[in-house]
């Protein structure tokens, strides 16, 4: 009996890591690179929204390159697994006080530039079962080197579960845009309705907006 029930304590452990995902590969142009991105020690997900390690996650490993892109060119992720839980998902670029490699994402250096929401036809988040995730960087975006960081807010839980990554790129051939920027943590307050949506209520919610700042566009 006690042998079943370790079977089901290791099975149900076995069914959460599995339902867990990073942000491990950048997409940046007709590149792809592990290499630049500041890899999580596991797929675990970060809480509280108020916590530092919203930034790049808790303690991850250094980047080993920063990647060369132009204003105008594709931007993203893709991940390790799957998003599994229903939630939005968002794309910022920090803008580095110097080099990137050398920033830790504190200040209000940060703005948003794409999200995922939510669908209404039958209520869900555009994320679910996708496994990569790109957008075009603001060809305003002034030069200079960014982290990009990916961040998806996971609502099967309240408060809910928060999955980031960040990479390390350098943007050249930009232009002279000034969008404004917010710190993390501090860009979501934790009484935000969109953090603290019932998923599961009947009947089902008809709005919903992504929490954080809004989309710049450049």
């Amino acid at each position: 009996m006690k042998f079943a029930t370790s079977l089901i304590g290791l099975a149900a452990i076995a069914q959460s890591a599995s339902a867990h995902y990073m942000f491990n590969t950048l997409i940046a142009g007709s590149q792809r690179s592990s290499a630049a991105v500041r890899q999580a020690q596991n797929n675990s997900p970060v809480m509280p929204v108020t916590s530092l390690d919203m930034r790049c996650n808790t303690n991850p490993s250094s980047a080993l390159a920063t990647v060369t892109v132009n204003a105008g060119d594709t931007i993203g992720f893709s991940l390790s697994a799957a998003v599994f839980h229903e939630g939005p998902l968002s794309i910022y670029l920090g803008q580095a006080p110097g080099q990137a490699a050398n920033w830790d994402g504190s200040g209000a250096n940060w703005f948003k530039i794409a999200e995922w929401g939510a669908t209404f036809n039958r209520f869900g988040f555009t994320p679910l079962g996708k496994s990569q995730f790109t957008t075009t960087i603001p060809k305003n975006t002034p030069s200079g080197q960014y982290l990009v960081r990916a961040e998806q807010i996971a609502l099967h839980v309240l408060p809910p579960e928060f999955y980031v990554g960040c990479a390390q790129i350098n943007v050249v051939n930009g232009g002279s845009g000034n969008p404004t920027k917010v710190a993390i943590p501090g860009h979501i307050s934790p009484s935000d309705p969109g953090l603290n949506v019932d998923i599961y209520a009947l009947p089902p919610p008809t709005s919903y907006r992504v929490p954080g700042p809004a989309v710049w566009r450049g």
